[in-house]
């Protein structure tokens, strides 16, 4: 059994799917990555890297959850339409950076084809962990991949004065 958008009914699918955003056409990741940076642009950003870090961490928690109970009830390792994964990898990208509107875009960029190619550890966690955990889990490493090399490389462009910290 595959996810229909009827399925939005049942708390788990919905909050799996970005409340909706995986049920986009085309590129549902792209969604979802894209819902991310616009509620961390405007809502998460303000806030002390404390309560990032715990909003992040709870809702990697309770993605984890609901993929695994999707994963068994349509009996599928990783749908589509389950974009929790991309929510919260992004936002570890973005947890260290500051609100500059190209570093942002930067970051998503990166963390899409970090997601999509999948490459060394990442593509690792995707074959071998599988289940709700397995979900998260490459999403949470590409976040982490592409939040540290742009921190690295804000570190490098303040120190140059060539931004603002």
């Amino acid at each position: 059994m595959s996810l229909k958008r009827h399925h939005l009914r049942r708390p788990d699918v919905l909050f799996a799917s970005g409340f909706g955003l995986g049920f986009l056409p085309r590129a549902p990741g792209t969604w979802g990555s894209l819902g991310a940076l616009f509620v961390w642009w405007f809502g998460l950003v303000d806030l002390s890297l404390a309560y990032q870090f715990s909003i992040t961490l709870l809702c990697f928690f309770v993605g984890w959850w609901c993929s695994r109970r999707i994963s068994h009830f349509f009996s599928t390792d990783d749908a589509a339409e389950i974009v929790a994964d991309e929510v919260v990898g992004m936002w570890v990208a973005l947890m260290l950076l500051p609100k500059i509107w190209w570093i942002a875009l930067v970051a998503f960029v990166m963390f899409r084809l970090l997601d999509i190619a999948k490459p060394s550890v990442i593509g690792w966690l995707d074959r071998e962990v599988k289940g709700g955990l397995g979900v998260m889990l490459d999403d949470m490493m590409a976040g982490l991949i592409t939040g540290g090399v742009l921190y690295v490389l804000v570190l490098v462009l303040q120190s140059q004065g060539w931004i603002n910290p």
